[in-house]
């Protein structure tokens, strides 16, 4: 008889906090919806970037997914370019393969972009670590925030509300200093692909 294989726990990632006032990394990715290619370039003119890695399997993911579409179509006509970034190994994680991605993007209704960073390289250059994973850059693309959508958790009763990056985005686009006051995000690890 065949043992059987207890799941491993998932492992509860913070974010890396990456330093306040870091320039964007720029990235050429393909979007999973259009085709079109995707990058910093696509912003041009925007007063803020808002990038977010995020994938279709993770239970943190799901579980602020609708509040994620709707800051999408929240901000549509703002002056705020947004991104969303899925950088899993998609051949052990087949949920967060592109076209997976892309019917998440249909489901879910998403106004911008979604990308799948095959190379992972791009995840590692905003030091990515947790589905999911925000970062909040200005207009001169220096990054103003980083970390949690807000206090709610799969398991904590909290209603997702989106309350901490909102703050972040109307700061942005108010012209005012963003709260540096910024808690980790959580979440399920970035999927690397082995030898990452």
């Amino acid at each position: 008889m065949k043992e059987k294989r207890t799941p491993k726990p998932m492992a509860l990632t913070p974010s890396t906090m990456l330093p306040l006032g870091t320039t964007a990394p720029n990235f050429q990715l393909s979007d999973v919806v259009s085709g079109k290619t995707i990058s910093l370039d696509t912003f041009t003119g925007k007063q803020a970037l808002l990038v977010m890695f995020i994938c279709r399997h993770c239970p943190f993911v799901k579980h602020v997914q609708a509040e994620l579409a709707k800051i999408g179509q929240d901000y549509v006509n703002a002056n705020v370019g947004i991104v969303a970034i899925s950088a899993n190994d998609a051949e052990n994680y087949p949920d967060d393969a592109p076209e997976k991605l892309k019917q998440m993007a249909n489901e879910l209704g998403f106004t911008f972009p979604f990308c799948y960073d095959e190379s992972q390289e791009t995840a590692k250059a905003y030091t990515a670590a947790c589905t999911p994973d925000f970062f909040l850059f200005d207009g001169d693309r220096q990054l103003v925030y980083r970390g949690q959508l807000d206090d709610s958790r799969p398991s904590n009763n909290k209603p997702v509300t989106g309350q901490d990056l909102r703050s972040a985005l109307d700061a942005v686009l108010a012209s005012q200093p963003v709260n540096l006051d910024q808690k980790p995000s959580i979440g399920c690890n970035i999927k690397w692909k082995p030898g990452k």
